[in-house]
């Protein structure tokens, strides 16, 4: 009965959306739509185009012409649907949105870019700048949106606290040449300020807890695919155990695979308690985000299609 409700639900606010953007000025539609035509052109040269002083001159271009068109009254309401290259997640209550996306530099080096846009009238936008750099403690601090731990979201779940309603964001990081992560993120909101990470991940041996985290990091071989999602069926979250591997290149450092079992966190009064093993029939590969990497063929391309 439950998954009905539920599939009724998600069908209610798919039809919503489908009027969502009639609340928009017909002038100011027009040019939102003109702004995400050239959004699409900078977002496919970020992720396309072989030559790195393009991308950088489109991701220049793309940020500033995106701010331009939320500007305009009830933007909230259109869905930027063309933008193919760019994550827009909603959290199930819709009180904001999260654009995210990145930069292919080189092999070992990505930078992210992101915005939270409020679910109001007039533009109220908080932009999330990347400190992907900082390396140490990174499951254990609490980061603002100006120290942001740069990643594409591909899924954001709200759940309650005593302090309020929080937000876990599941993102993925291409990081480096041999090795991937995923991240999951904490959100929450004091005023104005979005905060990142939160003691609610614990582990307990015998009733007694011996491990708080802020949020999770798993990091693994970017010669494997591994989870890291909500799952509605067992209402937890669900992540691979991964197992030491020593790599099969001459220059390939150790590295982490999946072994096949399953590790989770289960929901309980506001906080997400660790389950050493958990069943679950799950694909190999979850809902991430539309290319978290760049795809750079050999054909020669320029910002302007050459």
């Amino acid at each position: 009965m439950n998954r009905i409700v539920l599939i009724c639900f998600l069908g209610l606010c798919s039809w919503s959306a489908l009027f969502a953007q009639k609340n928009i000025d017909k002038q100011d539609l027009e040019v939102i739509k003109n702004y995400e035509d050239s959004l699409m052109v900078y977002s496919y040269v970020i992720l396309n185009d072989t030559v790195e002083e393009n991308r950088f001159a489109a991701t220049k271009l793309l940020i500033p012409m995106l701010v331009k068109a939320l500007k305009h009254k009830n933007s909230f309401e259109y869905k930027f649907s063309k933008l193919q290259h760019v994550s827009i997640q909603y959290p199930q209550d819709s009180t904001f949105r999260i654009f995210t996306f990145n930069l292919y530099v080189n092999d070992n080096d990505y930078r992210y870019y992101g915005a939270i846009q409020k679910n109001t009238e007039d533009l109220s936008l908080i932009p999330l700048i990347d400190r992907t750099e900082r390396s140490n403690n990174l499951e254990t601090v609490q980061l603002t949106n100006k120290e942001w731990l740069g990643s594409v979201y591909y899924n954001i779940v709200d759940f309650d606290t005593p302090e309020g309603k929080k937000y876990l964001l599941f993102g993925y990081d291409s990081y480096s040449f041999f090795n991937r992560r995923k991240i999951l993120d904490v959100l929450s909101f004091k005023g104005d300020e979005a905060i990142f990470g939160a003691p609610i991940f614990l582990k307990k041996q015998n009733d007694q807890i011996v491990e708080t985290k802020n949020r999770l990091v798993i990091e693994f071989s970017a010669r494997a695919s591994t989870k890291l999602n909500y799952d509605l069926i067992q209402e937890s979250i669900i992540f691979d155990n991964l197992l030491p591997f020593n790599g099969l290149g001459k220059n390939e450092p150790p590295t982490w695979v999946p072994d096949g079992s399953y590790q989770g966190y289960k929901y309980n009064n506001g906080l997400w308690e660790h389950i050493d093993k958990i069943f679950c029939d799950c694909p190999r590969v979850d809902g991430e985000a539309p290319r978290p990497e760049a795809i750079l063929d050999e054909t020669p391309k320029d910002l302007f299609g050459n």
